[in-house]
């Protein structure tokens, strides 16, 4: 696996003429924050060797190098998911990865389900905490000397990070919410019952992606950032049919708001 994951980052660093601290995963509906990404270089996923491809619509499959601000930057457009098949190991491979590449501070987003009444369609949510219901653990197995065997995760996501980008939201007027997210594995969405279940435990809201990738980070010392936006509800009355086309539309919809935010927080963090 090490060896693996140290070819990878060097055919990676072959090709790189920056060497950014700060990465981001982009998730569905949110990869067009890449055309704010200045002096721009791209990998395609399919070019790289040991990686995954993504499989999901709105998940285009590159890496993508160059300035966010004044600050270089590594940002994946397309992530790898459980449902699709993947291990774990292959879903966090990339983490690993961008471990080698020098990153620092890691930047997520997600489209959820918002389970908090409180919570509307278009929402913006900074991830302070989440509940991990994926069936395999991202770190079982051999541990790798990223971390220790038994990693501690009180600050999952930096709180230092949480509260920087409470400041910028203030000044720029954007509304956020506050929350747990609930990390399942898919590819259905959440039965009302469900919903119900996952709230009783604490969650306001869940989706299918970044809890993996988030218990790798912090594994390898990266410090984390994570935001969702809610792109559909999981609150009794207000549960309708929904479809991926729709996630994607209301993510797209979020997606200035939270451009504004990542891109602000990037370049102080």
């Amino acid at each position: 696996m090490l060896e693996k994951i140290q070819e990878t980052a060097a055919f990676i660093k072959a090709r790189m003429h920056t060497r950014p601290e700060t990465a981001i995963i982009l998730g569905t509906g949110l990869g067009s924050l890449v055309n704010e990404i200045t002096d721009a270089y791209e990998i395609n996923y399919s070019e790289i060797p040991n990686f995954p491809v993504s499989t999901v619509e709105g998940h285009k499959g590159r890496l993508i190098f160059g300035k966010l601000g004044n600050k270089d930057i590594m940002a994946m457009q397309g992530r790898f998911h459980f449902y699709e098949g993947y291990s774990m190991k292959e879903v966090t491979f990339p983490v690993r990865v961008m471990r080698e590449l020098g990153i620092k501070t890691l930047f997520v987003s997600n489209a959820a389900g918002g389970m908090n009444p409180e919570f509307e369609i278009g929402d913006l949510m900074i991830i302070t905490d989440h509940v991990n219901f994926f069936p395999e653990h991202p770190l079982r197995g051999k541990n790798i000397d990223y971390g220790p065997r038994f990693p501690d995760m009180s600050e999952a996501y930096s709180k230092e990070l949480v509260a920087h980008a409470l400041e910028i939201a203030g000044e720029k007027g954007i509304k956020v919410r506050q929350g747990v997210y609930v990390g399942t594995q898919g590819p259905t969405f959440e039965t009302p019952a469900e919903y119900k279940m996952y709230r009783i435990l604490g969650g306001d809201a869940v989706g299918m992606s970044t809890v993996p990738e988030v218990i790798v980070a912090n594994h390898c010392g990266i410090r984390v950032f994570g935001i969702s936006v809610i792109t559909d509800l999981g609150v009794e009355g207000k549960i309708v049919e929904v479809s991926h086309e729709e996630v994607q539309k209301a993510a797209d919809e979020a997606q200035p708001r939270m451009t504004t935010i990542m891109r602000e927080l990037i370049n102080r963090a």
